[in-house]
């Protein structure tokens, strides 16, 4: 099993694993350090607790401002190591994003979260249609 603890920039020298993938969006380290800036409750780390190394990762966001009433969370990249999938780790991420995106003390009490999934990546559309998403609209590439 996996710790969950917030992600640190310095995660980024380390997911090599989980980035290797043809699915995983990638991004340039700066991408990945402004968001653990700007959004640090929203940023976690797997980490295996056998060899430290990254099983998986989550950045996220919520946007525009509050009070906006378009005011929601959104993942911006969930991406987990081949030999990680299948443990839950994505239920885990995507019902802590929405834990902070919800009402309470310290979350930002937004109006839904959304998320953007490749229409070929017919894998993880399934597994978030499972857990309650919905295709709202389709982005032409």
């Amino acid at each position: 099993m996996s710790v969950i603890r917030p992600f640190d920039p310095t995660d980024i020298l380390r997911f090599n694993k989980v980035n290797q993938d043809p699915w995983t969006a990638t991004y340039h380290n700066g991408y990945y350090c402004s968001y653990a800036a700007q959004w640090p409750d929203f940023c976690y780390t797997a980490e295996s607790p056998c060899d430290g190394g990254i099983d998986a990762y989550m950045i996220a966001k919520h946007e525009p401002p509050a009070p906006d009433p378009q005011h929601h969370g959104h993942l911006t990249a969930l991406s987990i190591s081949p030999p990680s999938r299948g443990l839950g780790l994505a239920r885990i991420f995507m019902a802590l994003l929405e834990q902070l995106s919800g009402p309470g003390k310290d979350c930002v009490d937004a109006w839904f979260v959304d998320l953007f999934v490749r229409c070929n990546n017919t894998r993880a559309v399934s597994m978030y249609e499972k857990m309650g998403y919905s295709v709202f609209r389709r982005v032409v590439e």
